[in-house]
Order: C-alpha cells, then sequence, then structure tokens
C-alpha cells in the first residue's frame, strides 16, 4: 500500500515524474471524494431546499475557510514527512495516540454509514437489496487494497468516480434549469444569512479524518519535504476547489428543482430532486452518485484511519493494506448485523471528529510556529500561519457545537 521509503523523495523540485503526478492526482481526489459522501449529498441537498439561492454565500465562505485549513495541513505534514499522529507525538508524547483513537472511533461509525449509503445507492441504481449491493461495493474497495499496486489502484479509482459524480451531476444541473445569475448575487450578497450551514459545510468538508487523507498519502509516497511545497500547496487547493465544485454543482441541480416549485419527498429529498429534473433517468444516475460517493468515502475512510494506527515507515506495504482491506470488511459486518449506524452513535461519532478537529489543527498550527526542527529547517510563512490559527479558532467553535448534541442525548 504504502511507497514510502523513509527519505524525501530526490526528484528535482520542478519536475514530477509521471508516476509522482498521478499519485498527487490521486491525493487531490481522495481528499475531495473522501469527503463526498452520503452526508455531503444530504446537507447541501437540505440546505439548497432551506436557503434556495442565498445558500450560495455559505458554500463561497466554507470554500474559503477549507483552502485556509488544507492549505496548512498538506504543508506541515508533507513538509515535515510525517504523519498528523506522528507530529502529534512529537510535540508531545501520547498526542498522537489520542488523536488516534478519536478517529478510529469515529471512523468506523461513520464507515458503517458510508457502507450503508453504498448499499442504498445500489438499490437506488439497479433494485438490488441494499445489503446485497453493500457487500458488492465492500467486496471491491477490499479488493483494492489486497492488490499488490493498492496505492496506484486506489489513486486510479478515486479519480475515476469523482469525475464520474461530478459529470453526472452537471447532466442533472443543466437538465434542471438553475437560476445561475440569482445564485452568484447570492454568493456575494445573501438574500438570507446561515451560520449553521457555514459551520456545517466546514465541518463536513474537513472534519475527522478527511483533512488528513491526501496528504498522508503524499507521505506514504515519499513526495515530501521542503522542495515540494510548491506541489504541496497547490494540490491542497486544487482538492478543495474539486471539492467546491461538485458542492456547487449539486446545490445549483437541485436549486433548479427548488426554484420550479416541485414538491420533493421528504423522506428522500436529493433522489426525487434528481428524478423530477431528469425523469426515471435522473433517479438511476443519482444512485450511480450516490453509490460512488459512499464507496470513495469508504475507501478514504478506511486508508485514513489504518494511517492513524501504523507508522509510515516501519509498517510494510502489504499489511497497510491487508490492515485496510480488515477494516472495510469489520464495517461491512457492523453494518449487516446491526444495520445502518443508530443515530446515537452518529452523534457520538460527530462529537469525537469535533474533537479531533482543533486538536489536529492545533498540532499542526504550533509546528508551524515553534517546530522548525520538524519542518526540515524549513522557513514557514508567518501569514499563512496566522491565516491557520484564524481558521483554527473556528475549528475550535465546530467542536463544541458538534459535542454539545452528545451531552444533550446523555441528559436527556
Amino acid at each position: 500500500m504504502s511507497e514510502h521509503t523513509g527519505a524525501t523523495t530526490t526528484e528535482e523540485p520542478s519536475r514530477l515524474s509521471a508516476t509522482s503526478r498521478g499519485t498527487l492526482l490521486g491525493a487531490i481526489f481522495l481528499m475531495a471524494t473522501s469527503s463526498i459522501g452520503p452526508g455531503f449529498i444530504t446537507q447541501t441537498t437540505t440546505f439548497t431546499v432551506e436557503l434556495g439561492a442565498a445558500f450560495a454565500f455559505a458554500i463561497l465562505i466554507s470554500i474559503l475557510v477549507d483552502i485556509a485549513i488544507q492549505t496548512n495541513v498538506w504543508r506541515v505534514i508533507g513538509v515535515s514527512g510525517r504523519r498528523a499522529q506522528e507530529l502529534g507525538n512529537s510535540v508531545l508524547p501520547g498526542l498522537g495516540w489520542f488523536m488516534a483513537g478519536l478517529l478510529l472511533i469515529g471512523g468506523l461509525v461513520f464507515n458503517i454509514g458510508n457502507v450503508s449509503g453504498a448499499g442504498l445507492g445500489m438499490n437506488i441504481m439497479l433494485d438490488l437489496d441494499p445489503k446485497i449491493g453493500a457487500v458488492i461495493l465492500a467486496a471491491l474497495a477490499f479488493g483494492i487494497f489486497l492488490s499488490k499496486k493498492a496505492g496506484l489502484a486506489m489513486d486510479r479509482v478515486v479519480v475515476v468516480l469523482g469525475a464520474l459524480m461530478i459529470l453526472l451531476t452537471l447532466y442533472v444541473a443543466i437538465t434542471s434549469g438553475p437560476p445561475v445569475a440569482s445564485a452568484l448575487k447570492n454568493s456575494v450578497a445573501p438574500e438570507t444569512f446561515s451560520a449553521l450551514a457555514i459551520t456545517t459545510l466546514i465541518g463536513g468538508t474537513i472534519g475527522g479524518y478527511i483533512i488528513y487523507a491526501g496528504a498522508h498519502r503524499l507521505v506514504d509516497a515519499g513526495i515530501t519535504g521542503p522542495s515540494r511545497v510548491k506541489q504541496l500547496t497547490n494540490s491542497a487547493i486544487l482538492g478543495i476547489l474539486v471539492t467546491g465544485l461538485m458542492r456547487v454543482i449539486l446545490f445549483l441541480a437541485i436549486l433548479g428543482v427548488v426554484h420550479a416549485g416541485a414538491t420533493l419527498d421528504p423522506d428522500n429529498l436529493a433522489a426525487s430532486a434528481f428524478e423530477v429534473a431528469a425523469g426515471t433517468v435522473g433517479y438511476r444516475l443519482f444512485g450511480v452518485v450516490f453509490a460512488a460517493a459512499a464507496l470513495t468515502s469508504v475507501i478514504g475512510c478506511s486508508y485514513t484511519t489504518i494511517t492513524f494506527l501504523t507508522s509510515s515507515t516501519r509498517t510494510t506495504p502489504r499489511l497497510t493494506g491487508f490492515l485496510v482491506a480488515g477494516f472495510i470488511a469489520l464495517s461491512l459486518v457492523l453494518y449487516l448485523v446491526i444495520g445502518a449506524a443508530p443515530q446515537e452513535l452518529l452523534v457520538f461519532a460527530g462529537a469525537f471528529n469535533g474533537i479531533l478537529l482543533p486538536v489536529g489543527i492545533g498540532v499542526i498550527m504550533w509546528v508551524a510556529w515553534r517546530r522548525r526542527d520538524l519542518l526540515n529547517d524549513y522557513t514557514y510563512p508567518k501569514w499563512l500561519a496566522a491565516l491557520g490559527t484564524a481558521a483554527w479558532v473556528l475549528t475550535i467553535y465546530l467542536a463544541i457545537n458538534s459535542i454539545q448534541p452528545a451531552i444533550d442525548l446523555v441528559t436527556g
């Protein structure tokens, strides 16, 4: 799975081999498609129905904040050549393992939801029993990580599925005829403001494991060190822009239907919107998009969770692949036994991810400001560190928002 040899790449800073370019593209799409899961689709649809064109403002602000945070994460992890939990342990012994524990709990619960979403997508697409559909897609993900070139296979699969989701959703967006001019106007001068929408989008795009997925992939591939700053920065920004592009296209697809005054099924807003826009074909296309979103989230969640529990230099590639496959199998078995993760578990998993976000970003920013020794003597730009620190304060607010529902659940 991992191609990392323990040393940074020796390629010329301005030139990358075809394999390394493919890995960069794969890392971009791994981060992007990890965030484009079942929850992403549900959240985007719900807020579009609720806010209409004004949701464009929330999307724009969330993209800008995500770029500020993601750029710092990719640069610190990439320049240091260390995974997030390894940096955590370097800053404070045991902190990295605390981060890994939070990620393991949240990742497992959310992965059950991802597997469940894969089954639902297959049901909509092919009328298969959801559990059978979940087994089929989980087996596909399982096979990717058991292959001898798991890293290359993962890179290619997430790129293909990411492009497929964008193109199919674009077709529905064009068919639905959204009021683009109104959306553009509201992106800078919203008719309605929703702080909840902004914080939800940010948490959904960079929360939990998602923010580390692409950066850990580059560490595994050995694309690290100060000489890679340009590629790391550009890749981080492109990853967020790919996610933002999918969010905008999906928003426009749903907005067109809402603007036309269609009545949507409250139990499945997104699927019914696709059906209204493009008939039966649209409904089946939604199944494809939903299944692809779930499958890429299964891949991203499983891979990143295991990278938090293993070493980038001491764990062999084959063992990493087997462990990721095992995590997918465990998620599938739990789904088949208990069904979709209960709402209570999802709330608690969200709380764990909410705690991980400010802790992880805090580690990243501490390294950026104070630990030049971990950055291979790289002089970190103070303006970028300041921008990341400001965004870090926002993640604390997000954490409080995610923990409160769990407290409410316990107290009553």
